[in-house]
């Protein structure tokens, strides 16, 4: 997969050692933390689709996904099994290069084919404009507003989409 110019984007499940610039990179960018185990919970559970972008060798992002089991939001039906984009990041140096877009096509796809999941949710800060014109152009749509869903009391969309 080709970035912009001669940076070439490579998009690869993530490893075990690659955690801690993933945790570093979460930390740098997003204002919603989780503890080490989580990180390598999804990484053990759901690794086929929990992704890294590289540029030049170097982690430029990551998506971290998995799966739950619930009646879903697109059309509901028991017992769905439901791709769950938990968390998403690209460093600020390597934004407007199409990267966030590879990892969540990326993401959705393999949540698709290698966990068989029929639809694909997840939750934005309602102030995060940029993420929400990413996840519309990639098909999701505004499901709900959940209140006080940040620790620091922002409102979120969940936003959900077919696959």
């Amino acid at each position: 997969m080709g970035g912009e110019g001669s940076d070439k984007v490579i998009i690869r499940e993530a490893r075990e050692e690659d955690l801690p610039e993933i945790i570093r990179i979460n930390l740098q960018t997003l204002p919603e933390h989780y503890p080490d185990y989580f990180w390598r919970d999804h990484l053990r559970l759901w690794g086929k689709a929990f992704l890294v972008a590289e540029v030049d060798g170097r982690i430029a992002g990551y998506v971290m996904t998995r799966v739950d089991r619930g009646l879903g939001y697109v059309y509901w039906k028991p017992f769905k099994k439901l791709g769950h984009i938990v968390s998403i990041a690209v460093l600020p140096e390597f934004r407007r290069r199409g990267i966030g877009t590879m990892l969540m096509v990326e993401a959705m796809k393999r949540l698709k084919e290698i966990y068989g999941a029929s639809e694909v949710y997840l939750e934005v800060r309602v102030s995060n404009e940029a993420a929400i014109r990413l996840y519309e152009r990639l098909g999701f749509r505004r499901v709900k507003r959940l209140r006080k869903y940040y620790l620091d009391g922002e409102d979120a969309w969940l936003m959900a989409r077919e696959l």
